[in-house]
């Protein structure tokens, strides 16, 4: 237990997480951010190039916007733990975090910016191959599909991103959506449609992974406006089809809406509990950017400031 009660702690990182963090700490709060065992930073850690992200004209890897992000809290003063948060006690005055290592923060104010997760199919032999050739991460496993089929499954900016970058690697790469039009920006569709070694299967869903003992070698596709069944070789299989809530380590103890988001105040950061205030992919089920999470993790940084002083007055 750590025995100082703290001004302000806050439950992940990325875009969100890390500018509150910037603004708490400046403010002379000396934050602590939890950020994550595994992947600290977000969902920009696996993502290559940014491109939206203004102040960077050439682009900059998410990553390094990332790291970035971090070192500049660090500088004013927030302290950083790389562990995940396991469960909470938020309704007191004080509340407790305890985290997966066994540590248990208190403080008088806490930020939840945990982002979402990676959506799955839920389809037979998703499981079954995933790490075989099922991947979440085009970053991280397009390297190992060389000259072999991949697919992509999604409709979306990160689908399309994850397909361009796929062909660096794959013999072909075919992007499998369950509409006819697709709901990413028009410059990475063109992009896409520019590109030959992009294919597409629209009004079609993914059935089934099919493959042997060691790797997946295709997919079962079935079209829903026909009906009609085709089996396409791939290899690499990339799920793009959106995001969950990380907010299941709550266990209840916010308001949450019927998908699993945290419920706010109007157009602030105020959840159902005082002195908690949430921000990012785990509030945002529209906008869902690397800039709105910012400028949202700003926002909660700014009214946790107004919750803290109006404590101490």
């Amino acid at each position: 237990m750590t025995e100082n009660i703290r001004d302000a702690v806050i439950i992940g990182s990325g875009p969100a997480g890390y500018t509150a963090a910037i603004y708490l700490a400046r403010a002379g709060y000396q934050p602590l951010v939890i950020a994550g065992a595994i992947t600290p930073g977000g969902q920009l850690v696996n993502t290559t190039e940014v491109e939206n992200y203004p102040g960077f004209p050439d682009g900059i890897l998410g990553p390094d916007l990332m790291d970035a992000m971090q070192h500049q809290a660090e500088k004013f003063g927030a302290e950083i733990v790389f562990d995940d948060v396991v469960s909470v006690d938020l309704t007191a005055g004080v509340k407790s975090v305890t985290c997966d290592g066994g540590d248990t923060y208190q403080a008088r104010a806490v930020l939840v910016t945990t982002g979402s997760d990676f959506r799955k199919l839920g389809v037979p032999g998703e499981v079954e191959y995933s790490g075989r050739g099922v991947s979440y991460c085009a970053t991280c496993d397009g390297f190992f599909f060389r000259d072999k089929p991949i697919v992509v499954v999604g409709g979306g900016d990160s689908a399309f991103q994850d397909a361009d970058f796929l062909t660096r690697f794959g013999s072909s790469v075919t992007l499998i959506h369950r509409r006819g039009e697709f709901r990413a920006s028009k410059i990475m569709v063109d992009r896409a449609k520019a590109n030959s070694k992009i294919s597409f299967v629209l009004d079609s869903v993914v059935e089934q992974v099919n493959g042997n003992d060691k790797e997946a070698e295709s997919v079962t596709v079935k079209n829903v406006t026909t009906g009609e069944t085709t089996t396409i070789p791939a290899n690499g299989v990339f799920v793009a089809i959106g995001h969950n809530p990380t907010t299941a380590f709550l266990n209840g103890a916010l308001a949450l809406d019927e998908h699993g988001y945290i419920t706010t105040d109007g157009d602030s950061t105020r959840t159902s509990l005082p002195g908690v205030f949430a921000a990012g992919d785990c509030v945002d089920s529209v906008y869902r950017q690397a800039i709105s999470a910012a400028g949202m993790g700003c926002r909660a940084a700014l009214d946790a400031q107004a919750y803290l002083t109006e404590l101490s007055a």
